[in-house]
């Protein structure tokens, strides 16, 4: 009898041609954009500062060189620059959220908001500018401005804790179950949120309005370093999972004969996406489309192997972010266009163009 030769399966590659390239130069490439995306943002403004300027004046900041324009360092060191490494994190954090997202969901359009993160952190703060509970004006007299961010990160947590809860079947979390329940929480936080606004006052509805629509123009450095240990433990703590994940696109039940723990590894995909997206929210509000735009164009590029997938998103989502910061600063000078609305103007006519594309494609 012939002895057959068991063979290892390999793992599924995304259809069209461009999507099975490896592309080694992508994250060289990515990396250099980001610099050159940082010192063009950061010059941008009614104050022009051009990169020699930019440059002189981070290494005279650095003893590096001679004193040059105080106008110009105070603008920059003081509003530019932590609004730009805001807009870096919190771009990094929803895109490398969203990819790690959609291959725990095996499903190439699923994003960070699917399990209510999004919702529930905006239920949260719309509940703390409505509703005067003594808990939350105790909490404003405390942390001020900061009050409504920790209550927004609040609600995250607890609607993502909530949704895993509920999709633990036999001990262990169903993605379908848990995808459904996602819905469900989002429709439930979506009509309570409606309600709240619905009872809001005039101001309140302001507050509401500009909280939603999603801007960077709170930045300080007080800001960017709060936020910088929870989008470091997410943009570091993701890609260690990046070979869980390519297992896990073969099934759940080829990944556990791999020696693939997938209860904690919905775990902790669970967890670090709450944090990523919870803490951009709880700070810069209502934020689209990222999370699901970049790592679906990052996979076009490079293939589906997360470990370029989940490196390429943190660096296209910072990219991107700051570039459309940069652009809502400007496009309507002296005003300000909030984020929020940009991005899903840039966002849905690139997802259309992505759906249309998979569907000639297949």
């Amino acid at each position: 009898m012939e002895a057959k030769i068991l063979r290892a399966p390999s793992l599924p590659r995304p259809t069209g041609t461009v999507a099975t390239l490896h592309r080694p130069w992508l994250i060289a490439a990515l990396v250099a954009g980001l610099v050159l995306t940082v010192l063009l943002s950061v010059g941008v403004g009614a104050v022009a500062i051009s990169p020699v300027e930019v440059l002189a004046i981070l290494g005279h900041s650095l003893g590096l060189t001679d004193a040059i324009d105080e106008t110009k360092t105070v603008i920059l060191t003081t509003i530019r620059l932590p609004r730009v490494c805001l807009g870096l994190l919190i771009g990094a954090g929803l895109a490398v959220a969203g990819a790690a997202m959609q291959g725990l969901f095996r499903n190439p359009l699923a994003d960070p908001g699917l399990i209510g993160i999004s919702s529930g952190a905006s239920l949260a703060a719309v509940g703390m500018i409505v509703l005067e509970v003594t808990v939350f004006q105790k909490l404003t007299g405390l942390l001020g401005y900061y009050a409504l961010s920790l209550v927004a990160f609040g609600g995250a947590c607890g609607t993502a804790l909530l949704v895993y809860r509920l999709a633990r079947v036999a001990g262990r979390s169903v993605v379908t179950t848990m995808l459904l329940a996602g819905i469900a929480i989002n429709a439930l936080a979506g009509a309570l949120t409606g309600l709240l606004t619905y009872t809001a006052t005039d101001e309140q509805l302001r507050t509401i309005t500009f909280w939603a629509l999603g801007s960077l123009g709170g930045a300080s450095w007080t800001t960017v370093l709060t936020l910088l240990p929870f989008i470091m433990v997410v943009v570091l703590g993701l890609p260690r999972l990046a070979k869980s994940l390519n297992l896990l696109a073969l099934g759940e039940s080829q990944a556990v004969m791999l020696g693939v723990n997938i209860t904690g590894l919905k775990r902790r995909i669970i967890v670090l996406a709450t944090l990523a997206v919870g803490s951009s929210v709880a700070v810069a509000g209502m934020i689209g489309f990222v999370g699901l735009v970049i790592p679906h164009l990052i996979r076009l590029v490079a293939g589906s192997d997360h470990r370029r997938v989940l490196i390429g998103s943190a660096l296209g989502g910072a990219i991107v972010l700051t570039a459309a910061d940069a652009l809502a600063r400007t496009i309507v000078a002296p005003a300000e266009l909030p984020i929020g609305i940009l991005t899903a103007l840039l966002g849905t006519p690139v997802f259309l163009w992505m759906l249309i594309n998979e569907r000639t494609t297949t």
